[in-house]
């Protein structure tokens, strides 16, 4: 019987002690499935949740395990009160099941937690369920739901938005304003009580993430960065950064890892290369200053998008960036203010494109497309009919004779082809099939300096005196295209390259524009030499002419510049 008592009174115990700290409660729960520890910022993260505000933002890196500690915080939730009503809201409708089905699993493989597994008159869906010995009421106990899903028609306790920003739904200005209306809803569902709450938990996705305008709405926002961040770092944090990373931070360990149990630093200098330095400050040190304004120097709204014509082309094009020129129903993925725009003026003259080329950055082996851009120039202005990526090995047949094919519809006359790849390898073999499909000259070019510097000096100053000019279908494709992996968009692309070695993780689309671009900017610097020496032969033989007439009373009708070529001998 002491025995027994004894038991229960443990029991007791461990019951009391698991309720009180969310800490210990999830690691018991890591212990029961044979997860490591919680690690130093996993056990911050959970303190913070358990202690924070009623409205609340956790930004943590990457990978932290952000979305196992808030299954585990929605079970210590109903373990301490089975009467609470917990909405989980994730980005899609699968990520919310897949949450929904981990945290049943949970329920019915920890033993301190089967007593919550619904009973056979509850409800137990993987969308919802209800939690054993809880009352019947409308709203179950746990609903799972996509941020575009059923939101309405149940009330909460509290709502924990678990990742809902991800990148296909927060690269554009629209989808962003979308997202931001969403959320409202949570205000709607939660029950007007003192101890409701709202909880995200997120990475930012964007620098125009939603997470930084909920300071503006009420919340407190906390963040966990993957390194110990620089001074600059810092004064863009302001006041956000956990107590925990700034009380750890020394002159020592800045730029090292913040978790060494999760990530160590070579790990993590990986990933910097992996992702580029844009997506690393995003994903894993959640910065998403804008305070340089170099440090995006393209964007979409120096572009003119209008209906490229196939033959000939206006002669002349005038750029407006007014209200009246933004093409509303074009969504830009580039930054804060970025919108496309159609010309202010365009000549009704008409005249013959002055050449057509094409270029393509080929893919290796481990790649899944390869890019290409077409361009048309015409007076200084260079018209883009079809950009893209073609999926595939670069060096099999299929991609090979869609590019030839590409080449032939647009009827360019010369394809320009970065030779890096295989040492031309990719030429030859593209050579064979151009020769029976559309014969046209190949240009193989080999490029040698740092890549995001070389794109930008290309195409910066074209964009900027708005000589680049998109065909409207060219956008259409690459957002639908796109649309869930945003990073291979070309004007993502085009609006995230940085000066910075590494700065994206896709930049092959950007570089067949850059190419094609390069190719013209070259034959318009050769032209403007040849100008330029027309008209010094033109000078020079018309001063020639004045002095004869002047000097000798001589002058004579040439056809040629026979002329410049006199000796001194020839006056006598």
């Amino acid at each position: 019987m002491n025995n027994k008592n004894n038991n229960n009174n443990k029991h007791k115990a461990m019951e009391a002690q698991l309720k009180k700290s969310f800490p210990l409660f999830l690691a018991a729960i890591w212990h029961y499935i044979n997860l490591p520890k919680p690690t130093d910022v996993q056990k911050d993260i959970a303190n913070y949740l358990q202690t924070g505000s009623k409205r609340m933002v956790i930004e943590a890196f990457r990978g932290v395990g952000k979305s196992f500690v808030t299954s585990a915080f929605v079970l210590w939730l109903l373990y301490r009160d089975r009467e609470l009503k917990i909405m989980v809201v994730s980005a899609s409708k699968d990520r919310a099941l897949a949450f929904s089905h981990f945290t049943k699993k949970l329920i019915a493989e920890v033993p301190f937690l089967q007593h919550l597994q619904p009973s056979s008159d509850q409800r137990n869906s993987v969308e919802y369920f209800d939690v054993g010995g809880c009352k019947s009421d409308q709203s179950p106990s746990v609903k799972s739901v996509g941020i575009t899903g059923q939101l309405t028609g149940s009330r909460a306790d509290v709502i924990i938005a678990d990742d809902i920003e991800v990148l296909n739904n927060s690269a554009t200005q629209t989808a962003r304003d979308k997202l931001s209306e969403l959320v409202k809803e949570f205000d709607a569902i939660l029950k007007p009580l003192p101890t409701s709450r709202i909880i995200y938990l997120g990475t930012p996705q964007t620098e125009m993430s939603i997470y930084n305008q909920l300071p503006e709405r009420g919340y407190d926002v906390r963040i966990w960065p993957a390194l110990y961040p620089t001074d600059s770092e810092l004064i863009a944090y302001g006041s956000k950064i956990a107590p925990y990373i700034l009380d750890r931070r020394t002159d020592d360990n800045i730029g090292l890892t913040t978790d060494p149990q999760r990530f160590s630093d070579d790990d993590l200098a990986e990933r910097k290369l992996s992702y580029g330095k844009a997506g690393f400050a995003l994903q894993f040190m959640l910065n998403t200053s804008l305070s340089d304004a170099e440090k995006y120097p393209l964007k979409t709204s120096d572009l003119m998008v209008m209906d490229v014509p196939r033959q000939k082309a206006p002669v002349l094009l005038e750029y407006g960036s007014s209200y009246d020129q933004v093409i509303q129903d074009l969504p830009s993925v580039g930054l804060a203010g970025d919108r496309f725009y159609r010309p202010m003026f365009i000549d009704p003259e008409r005249a013959e494109y002055t050449g057509r080329v094409m270029a393509i950055d080929p893919s290796g082996k481990g790649k899944d497309e390869t890019a290409y851009a077409v361009g048309f120039m015409l007076n200084g202005n260079i018209f883009v009919p079809d950009a893209g990526g073609v999926k595939g090995v670069g060096y099999s047949d299929e991609v090979l004779v869609t590019l030839c094919n590409i080449a032939k519809k647009h009827q360019v006359n010369a394809i320009v082809i970065e030779e890096n790849f295989g040492s031309g390898m990719f030429s030859e073999l593209f050579k064979k099939h151009l020769h029976r499909i559309y014969p046209c000259m190949v240009i193989d070019e080999r490029v040698s300096s740092m890549k995001e510097k070389r794109i930008i000096d290309t195409l910066e100053p074209v964009i900027d005196q708005h000589r680049l000019i998109f065909d409207r279908s060219v956008i259409e494709k690459d957002m639908r295209d796109n649309e869930y992996r945003m990073e291979y968009s070309l004007f993502y692309q085009m609006t995230r390259i940085t000066a910075e070695r590494g700065a994206l993780r896709h930049d092959d689309r950007l570089d067949a524009l850059s190419l094609m671009v390069s190719y013209w900017v070259k034959q318009m610097a050769a032209d403007d030499r040849a100008k330029a020496e027309e008209w010094r032969t033109a000078q020079l033989e018309a001063e020639f002419e004045n002095f004869m007439t002047g000097i000798v009373g001589f002058k004579e009708e040439r056809t040629d510049n026979s002329w410049l070529h006199l000796g001194s001998g020839s006056f006598g």
